[in-house]
C-alpha cells in the first residue's frame, strides 16, 4: 500500500513537475549557454552543453556594435514613463471606484474589463494612422501613450481592489484633523498602498519591457528601437548571429529578473490584497 502511494505520488506530482520545470528552464539555460560560447562553438557538432572556452565577446558585440545600449535606454525610458503615468491615473481612478458610489459604476468597471478582450493586433492600423498624422512615428511618446491607454483599465481595477482594503475610518480621522481629501489620500492611503503600487508598477513595467508588436509597427528607425524590436532586427534573411542574439536576450532578461527579485515580497502581498479587495 505504501509503495503504491509513493509510485502514485511520483507519477502524478513529481514527474509532471519535473517535466514542466525542464520545459521551462532548458530554453533559458540554452540561451545563457549560447551567449557565453564563441561563434565557432555554437555551430560545432556534436553539441556542447557547456562552453569549452567561455567568453563575453557576444555581450560586448551586442552592447556596443549592434546597439543594445541604445535599445536598452529606449526601453527603460518608455517603461519608466509609462509606469509613472499609469500609477498616477490608475491610483486616482481606482480611488474613485473604491470610495464613491455613482450610477453606472458596475457598467463602467465591466467596460474597463472588456477593453482587455480586444486583440492588440486590431489596434495597429488605427494607431499607426493616428500617430502618423500627429508626426509621432518612431517617437517614444507614441509608445508611452499607447501603453498607458492599454494598461490603465486593468490597473485601475487592481488599484480599486487595493484601496478597498484600506479602512475609510483612517481617512475620516485624517480629515477631522484638518486634512483635505487629496491630503488624506497622499499621507494616509498611499503609504498603506505600497504593496499594491509595487505590484501595479511591476505588472506595467514588465508589459512595456516585453511588448513587441506595437513597438515594431510604430518605430522604423533603428535608433528608436526597443529591446524586443532590436532582437528581432538581428534575424537576417541569410545569416543570424546566434551568439549576439543570445547575449541580447540575456541582457533583456536581467532587468525583469532583478525587478521581480527585489519586489517579490511586495508583489505577493499586493496581489493578495487585490484578490481580497
Amino acid at each position: 500500500m505504501f509503495f503504491n502511494k509513493k509510485v502514485d505520488k511520483i507519477l502524478t506530482l513529481y514527474l509532471p513537475l519535473t517535466m514542466m520545470l525542464s520545459f521551462t528552464v532548458f530554453p533559458l539555460y540554452w540561451t545563457i549557454n549560447t551567449a557565453f560560447k564563441p561563434e565557432g562553438e555554437i555551430v560545432k557538432r556534436p553539441l556542447q552543453y557547456l562552453p569549452a572556452s567561455p567568453t563575453i565577446d557576444n555581450f560586448v558585440n551586442a552592447w556596443t556594435n549592434i546597439g543594445f545600449a541604445t535599445f536598452f535606454k529606449n526601453s527603460l525610458i518608455i517603461g519608466i514613463a509609462t509606469v509613472i503615468t499609469v500609477l498616477i491615473c490608475s491610483t486616482l481612478s481606482g480611488y474613485a471606484l473604491a470610495r464613491y458610489k455613482f450610477k453606472g459604476k458596475r457598467s463602467f468597471m465591466l467596460m474597463l474589463l472588456c477593453t482587455q478582450f480586444i486583440p492588440r493586433s486590431m489596434m495597429i492600423i488605427p494607431l499607426f494612422i493616428i500617430f502618423k498624422n500627429l508626426g509621432l512615428i518612431s517617437n517614444p511618446l507614441s509608445l508611452i501613450i499607447t501603453y498607458t491607454a492599454i494598461e490603465i483599465p486593468f490597473t485601475t481595477i487592481l488599484m480599486s481592489g487595493f484601496i478597498s482594503n484600506v479602512p475609510k475610518e483612517l481617512e475620516e480621522a485624517a480629515m477631522i484633523d484638518g486634512c483635505s481629501k487629496l491630503q488624506s489620500l497622499r499621507y494616509v492611503v498611499l503609504p498603506l498602498l505600497m504593496p499594491g503600487i509595487v505590484a501595479t508598477a511591476v505588472f506595467t513595467f514588465i508589459y512595456t519591457w516585453n511588448e513587441f508588436l506595437i513597438a515594431l509597427m510604430l518605430t522604423n528607425q533603428q535608433s528608436k528601437f526597443t529591446l524586443p524590436v532590436g532582437l528581432s532586427s538581428m534575424l537576417g534573411e541569410f545569416n543570424v548571429n546566434y551568439g549576439a542574439l543570445a547575449a541580447g536576450s540575456v541582457i533583456a532578461l536581467i532587468p525583469a529578473v532583478v525587478l521581480f527579485a527585489y519586489a517579490q515580497k511586495h508583489l505577493v502581498n499586493g496581489m493578495g490584497g487585490a484578490v481580497k479587495g
